[in-house]
């Protein structure tokens, strides 16, 4: 029966590892054994458990084969088996020693081992039935040992309590239609009795079915505005030709009237030359000699006739007015729709807002960060910080907390009274020791300012960005399927830089660098801030 312990190769200790951890079980607690005893017929039990056993029946019944004993037999501590499992034990605490070594201590956010004492180790799977959430380590019993196997692990989760029935101590499993509620099987004969229920599962499907389709009418009103973007643009579009037709009119009828006015005075003249011709025909006709001479001298006295040979009539070029309006008219279009495409792709962004914290693990030993993990600056002294792998040890620089390995995500800066810092996303591989290079090559995909008013994206080789005024409020997008990482001024609404057809290869966290104090002039800390759409939009 324990020739499991003898020497053996490594496959076959392996076995016998599996064979001794599930003999070392006591069948009452499922535990492993402590002051183990055997009965009569040779079945071993804790000796706390057996005897509460016999305690609370009427007769001593053997729990495993149903053997009966006429009277309580006497139990002593089976000293082999107990030494058997204090060596258990001793393995069993090394190799969780061992594995401790490699496995992550669990991090703000993520679920930790109930079981770890001291450095609680990130919890892979919880167990409903045992109502505790197991490292790699202490969730092996849950898949090697044969009774626990029949419990229900689902991934690690917070709250289990919050999983099984206040009032019958039983997992909830089913979902009362009437009460709108989730229940145990005891609620259902009890508390709910002659309600409609339904398994947990058919629910969530039908409830996950009505979101997909609220997502379905929300994107659908999504397009209605958009579609009255549209049509707003086209009514401003027909304001402005109205105001055209309304400048061509009031051009036309000006010229009209200086036309009008050059005509009324050439037909004042021609009237006046017509008669002076009558007056002109009538002298040469004339055969009397004294009247003629005399009547000379006063026909030719008479005023002379404006000369119309440099008079000229400029129509109005409409050419020119209807280009330049046109000009003018297209202009204000393209400005208004790409105000209004942009502040809809920046309030579309923003629905994908995440909430970031800071790193302390990672954060440069000159960087002073806020109690509630949002704020970030270089100090004047620098810190006495332990060494770890995760923080950088060159640069001010520091991660978010949160990693990304997947979907969308989006989260805000305040970078208002800066005159150098940096932001972005970087992966978890990047080199934290020594000289860093920001580019994607390097596993980063950052924007920076430096000296006041020089902004930069961090490509492979660095882009000038004309920014004027510079951004006070910093927009930071990623979507991780598509490769894409966008910057946008938030108060302007408008795209700062967009890095497209990025390959991720592993998890990405949102990425800080406030830069030097520099004497105070760059004091100011980068602050994450809560998405404000009403704000981005009206500013």
């Amino acid at each position: 029966m324990f020739l499991f312990f003898l020497p053996q190769s490594a496959d076959m200790s392996a076995a016998s590892n599996l064979r001794s951890e599930d003999q070392f079980l006591c069948s009452i607690c499922l535990d492993v054994f402590t002051d183990p005893v055997s009965t009569p017929c040779g079945h071993n039990f804790c000796k706390t458990c057996i005897s509460q056993h016999w305690d609370m029946n009427q007769s001593c019944q053997c729990p495993m084969c149903k053997e009966t004993f006429s009277t309580r037999p006497q139990l002593r501590v089976n000293t082999f088996i107990s030494e058997m499992v204090a060596q258990f034990r001793r393995e069993a605490q090394q190799k969780a020693s061992s594995s401790s070594s490699e496995q992550q201590a669990a991090k703000p956010g993520e679920v930790p081992c109930d079981v770890c004492t001291g450095t609680r180790l990130k919890a892979l799977k919880s167990c409903l039935v045992c109502q505790t959430s197991y490292c790699q380590t202490h969730l092996e019993p849950h898949l090697t040992v044969k009774r626990l196997k029949r419990h229900q692990l689902i991934d690690a989760v917070e709250n289990l309590e919050g999983r099984m029935c206040t009032k019958h101590d039983k997992l909830l499993e089913l979902f009362c239609k009437t009460d709108q509620t989730c229940v145990c099987m005891l609620c259902s004969v009890l508390d709910h009795k002659n309600h409609e229920f339904v398994p947990l599962r058919e629910e969530y499907e039908g409830k996950k079915a009505e979101l997909e389709k609220t997502e379905a009418e929300i994107q659908q009103m999504i397009q209605k505005r958009r579609l009255k973007i549209q049509e707003i643009t086209e009514s401003s579009v027909e304001r402005r030709l109205k105001e055209l037709m309304k400048e061509i009119e009031d051009k036309q009828e000006t010229t009209e009237k200086q036309a009008e006015g050059l005509i009324k005075d050439l037909e004042q003249e021609i009237s006046e030359l017509m008669e002076r011709s009558s007056e002109v025909e009538q002298l040469s006709r004339s055969e009397d000699h004294l009247h003629l001479l005399q009547s000379f001298s006063s026909l030719k006295a008479a005023p002379p006739t404006k000369d119309w040979t440099e008079v000229r009539f400029h129509p109005p070029s409409y050419e020119g007015t209807v280009g330049r309006a046109v000009d003018q008219l297209q202009e204000t279009i393209r400005k208004l729709m790409k105000k209004k495409l942009l502040e809809a792709e920046l309030q579309r962004v923003q629905q994908y807002e995440v909430d970031v914290t800071l790193d302390p693990d990672t954060a440069n030993s000159w960087l002073i960060l806020s109690d509630d993990g949002k704020q970030v600056y270089c100090g004047d002294v620098r810190k006495n910080l332990p060494d770890n792998p995760e923080r950088f040890s060159r640069y001010a620089m520091v991660l978010g907390e949160q990693s990304f390995s997947s979907g969308r995500f989006y989260f805000e800066v305040q970078v208002k009274g800066k005159t150098e810092w940096t932001l972005g996303v970087a992966t978890e591989s990047i080199n934290r020791k020594g000289k860093v290079t920001l580019c994607p090559r390097n596993g980063f995909w950052t924007v920076w300012l430096r000296n006041g008013n020089e902004y930069k994206a961090r490509a492979e080789s660095p882009v000038d960005l004309c920014l004027h005024p510079g951004p006070e409020k910093v927009g930071v997008f990623v979507d991780f399927e598509e490769g894409l990482v966008s910057f946008y001024d938030v108060g302007a609404a408008a795209l700062i830089y967009s890095f497209t057809g990025c390959s991720f290869t592993h998890k990405l966290h949102p990425y800080f660098s406030p830069s030097l104090n520099d004497g105070g002039k760059n004091s100011a800390p980068l602050i994450i801030c809560p998405v404000n759409q009403t704000e981005s939009i009206n500013n």
